[in-house]
């Protein structure tokens, strides 16, 4: 499995496993992400600390999840951004919607703040 999920309270935490995460493996996290949306975790947290490398339809997918909680008063975060992750949220603007954290226990700990 390229993805693992664990759930802490009411805060999904979706982990790439893989190094690279390209528009291969994207509609696979997309229904991943959709599954636990549909039960109702509005706080999401995409650990991207294992994965170097994510093209932009991967990224695209994780947009669009973050559109899907925002509309019902949920959030999505980013942890673990590796250099050309970095690069191509900057290269996109996205970089602007994400909050970004080291890790996970980081953003664990903003979602009890906001």
């Amino acid at each position: 499995m390229s993805f693992l999920s664990e759930k802490t309270n009411d805060i999904a935490i979706e982990t790439v496993e893989i190094s690279r995460a390209t528009f291969k493996e994207a509609e696979e996290f997309k229904n991943f992400l959709n599954t636990d949306i549909e039960e109702g975790y509005l706080k999401l947290i995409v650990d991207l600390t294992h994965c170097a490398f994510i093209d932009s339809t991967f990224l695209s997918t994780i947009v669009t999840a973050l559109k899907k909680v925002s509309k019902k008063g949920g959030n999505l975060k980013l942890v673990g951004i590796h250099s050309e992750t970095q690069a191509l949220l900057e290269l996109t603007g996205t970089v602007k919607i994400f909050e970004i954290f080291d890790t996970v226990d980081d953003a664990i700990v903003s979602f009890t703040k906001s």
